[in-house]
């Protein structure tokens, strides 16, 4: 090889080395950190179940189930309107008011109670299974401006009504109708005794007859007692006179008189 070909080949060989030092040394390429899973955000919690009939308070107040509430030629919101209005003005810490639809909830799986059974010894199992101490049954009907109501309480104990009231106004709206009845139960409610008792043991059967006599017998005493006094005035006559006339028949018959009256009045208080 020539002198001037080896001095190109020494001349190539540097400048690939020193292009080689020169170029910068390129970066590793990094891979990608793999993403985190995102978390579907939980589910938000559950309502709370409405309370079940069996919940109601057993703190000493007394439990008024609404049991019916009839509506007649007016809107059946009305029935609602009326227990929201009840329910906003009645004596929470006295009683405790049960809305219908629970009432009527629980009473459906009984089998000795139904509809209709608003009163007498078949309100004892709606006691039973609601604890009720009381039933309300309302009832609103009319049209127009004439409108009356009537508001009932029945005792589940003795199955008896134990406070009424009703009304019917000519000239009104539905809505001062509704206003008036609310206040009419508030008022019966306020005025149901702390102690509903056992029912109260009816007249016998034969006080008719027991009065009948005792009105006898008390004429009897009255007749023999004035039998006896106008005898024994009369005896005390006839004898004066008998007495007086020298030994008179007069006055022995008017004393025989006497004395007969006098034992008979004693006979009649005798018996």
């Amino acid at each position: 090889m020539s002198p001037k070909s080896i001095g190109a080949v020494l001349a190539l060989f540097w400048f690939s080395a020193a292009s080689a030092v020169a170029a910068p040394k390129k970066p590793p390429k990094k891979e990608p950190k793999p993403e985190a899973p995102v978390e579907a955000p939980a589910p938000p919690p559950a309502p709370a179940p409405e309370p079940t009939i069996t919940q109601f308070p057993k703190d000493g107040r007394k439990i008024i189930g609404i049991l019916d509430v009839r509506i007649d030629g007016a809107p059946t919101e009305v029935g609602a309107q009326f227990q929201r209005d009840l329910e906003a003005q009645v004596d929470n810490k006295h009683y405790y008011l049960a809305p219908r639809v629970r009432m009527h909830d629980i009473l459906a799986n009984s089998t000795k109670w139904t509809e209709g059974c608003v009163v007498g010894d078949c309100l004892r199992e709606a006691r039973a299974q609601t604890g009720a101490d009381v039933v309300l049954l309302a009832s609103l009907n009319g049209s127009g401006t004439s409108f009356g109501w009537v508001i009932t309480l029945v005792s589940t104990q003795m199955g008896t009504v134990i406070g009424q009231q009703s009304e019917r106004c000519d000239v009104c709206t539905i809505s001062e109708a509704l206003n008036t009845a609310t206040l009419a139960t508030v008022q019966l409610l306020n005025s149901i005794p702390d102690e509903l008792g056992s029912p109260k043991p009816g007249p016998s059967p034969t006080k008719p007859l027991e009065d009948k006599l005792d009105h006898v017998h008390h004429a009897h005493k009255v007749a023999g007692t004035a039998l006896t006094i106008t005898g024994l005035a009369v005896a005390v006559v006839g004898g004066a006179i008998y007495f007086a006339n020298d030994h008179s028949r007069t006055g022995l018959g008017v004393a025989g008189v006497g004395g007969g009256l006098l034992l008979g009045g004693v006979f009649t208080l005798a018996f």
